[in-house]
């Protein structure tokens, strides 16, 4: 079965990469800040407006940001919150030239033994976008922090980081993208981590932008991280609403069960409920 994913998820992420340097009509941005706030892949605040940005005077830098309260915090379909309710921030500079420096901040929340007191997440984005032949291409660093986290005896440290390349490209009403991350030493002193993802948003009547994603997740080491290499993926329907204010409902889930999913001595020893399936209802504003 777990070949099978990862067969279907190669030829998924082929087809978005083949389609996204097919050629065709004019390059947009992706549906939510993925390419357009630095977002990393597979993170919750995809499912976001779209963010414009705002010309500082004089400097020739766009200022972009974006606040957002979810039911969960999710990445790369995994709860970091323990199914908790999330508030998120995301803030880019981008200068005229395409390079980028941004930052994303989240609460978030771990279960370990014995004990990870992990209470928030501050990401560090920096990076170059720029356009090849119709396709907008992201080439990034990003540093995973975890301020006022403390080291347990025989415990790791959360942190970590990425370097990865984002492609978009459109031809109406599809948007297309793609992506591939690698870590020299992934969350939790995990080894090696390689990531990549395909998805597309298409616009329908009303207002609405269906989107589809689908990843795949590689860890050297897998005991040190919690789950086996996996496969997630998630499907749903975004909107503005008011004033800005979008909404957005997805439906989330991986391939990883209950037993696999993190489980902790004493604490959680039959896995956690972090990796099921769940319907994620996102409220944003980008500005």
């Amino acid at each position: 079965m777990r070949a099978f994913s990862t067969m279907l998820l190669a030829v998924v992420a082929a087809s978005a990469l083949v389609a996204a340097f097919g050629g065709g009509a004019a390059a947009q941005a992706t549906t939510g800040p993925a390419t357009d706030a630095g977002v990393a892949a597979g993170n919750t605040a995809e499912q976001a407006a779209a963010a414009t940005g705002t010309a500082i005077p004089g400097t020739g830098v766009t200022v972009t940001g974006l606040g957002a309260v979810a039911s969960d915090y999710l990445f790369r379909g995994i709860s970091q919150t323990r199914n908790n309710w999330a508030v998120q921030g995301t803030v880019d500079f981008e200068h005229g030239s395409g390079v980028y420096v941004g930052a994303f901040l989240s609460n978030a929340k771990f279960l370990a033994s014995p004990h990870n007191d992990a209470r928030q997440e501050l990401d560090l984005l920096a990076g170059y976008r720029f356009e090849l032949a119709g396709v907008k291409l992201d080439l990034g660093y990003v540093a995973y922090l975890y301020p006022g986290q403390d080291k347990a005896p025989g415990g790791q440290l959360n942190e970590f980081q990425e370097v990865g390349v984002k492609a978009s490209y459109a031809a109406d009403p599809v948007k297309l993208q793609a992506a591939f991350f690698y870590s020299p030493n992934y969350f939790g002193r995990s080894g090696d981590g390689y990531y990549v993802e395909g998805g597309a948003d298409v616009a329908a009547p009303l207002g609405l932008t269906v989107l589809g994603r689908l990843g795949y997740q590689w860890i050297e080491r897998e005991a040190f991280f919690g789950t086996p290499d996996y496969l997630w993926y998630a499907v749903g329907v975004q909107r503005e609403v008011f004033a800005g204010v979008n909404v957005a409902v997805g439906f989330y889930g991986t391939d990883i069960s209950k037993r696999d999913c993190a489980p902790v001595a004493d604490r959680a020893n039959g896995g956690q409920r972090i990796c099921g399936q769940r319907a994620l209802v996102t409220f944003s504003r980008a500005f």
